[in-house]
């Protein structure tokens, strides 16, 4: 759900209960309850009414973990992280390469500063272990990104539309990455 006004994620909890609510979570994201029968224009309507509240207590969350930053990992804690990388990513690379129906080559993990993932024109994938520190559903839409590429090599309209229709949840992730992507590559240390 993507309210003007309003940059965070927003996820949104149904429930048996009787009114709508919205927090802002420590990481920046806006959790909102509402009632399972209340339709979706009263929801957003709520949240309009709302944004600039929501987003002020938003850039606060954010300006505070920016303030405390995690420390930088460890070499001993990065290399269990592309362990644990090289195990997760090649599955659902095949994944979603089933899904779209394109074959890959090599896939190689390693600890990067500025990128979250890459495809070469041979169809050679690259990862950042970093993205184990994510949540899941973000890794896969980098993946579902990268293995796009492999009908399109570049980011034209036709690429978004590749991307969406294998993952039709990348502009959350894509936000949720854009936003606590810089504090994780930091954490590659210098």
């Amino acid at each position: 759900m993507e309210i003007k006004g309003i940059t965070a994620e927003i996820r949104l909890i149904r429930s048996r209960r009787r009114t709508i609510s919205a927090e802002v979570r420590p990481d920046g994201a806006v959790l909102v309850r509402a009632p399972l029968h209340v339709p979706q224009a009263v929801i957003e309507r709520f949240l309009t009414e709302k944004s600039a509240v929501i987003e002020r207590h938003v850039q606060h969350c954010l300006a505070e973990l920016n303030a405390h930053p995690e420390p930088p990992l460890t070499a001993s804690e990065l290399e269990d992280l592309a362990q644990r990388a090289k195990a997760v990513i090649p599955p659902r690379v095949a994944f979603y390469a089933a899904k779209l129906g394109v074959s890959y080559g090599r896939i190689t993990i390693r600890c990067q500063k500025t990128r979250w993932g890459s495809c070469t024109s041979a169809g050679n994938l690259n990862f950042n272990c970093l993205l184990m520190l994510a949540p899941a559903e973000v890794l896969d839409s980098v993946v579902a990104h990268e293995l796009c590429h492999r009908l399109h090599p570049d980011h034209s309209r036709r690429f978004y539309a590749e991307v969406y229709r294998l993952f039709p949840d990348y502009a959350r992730c894509d936000r949720w990455l854009r936003q606590n992507g810089p504090s994780l590559l930091r954490r590659a240390g210098k």
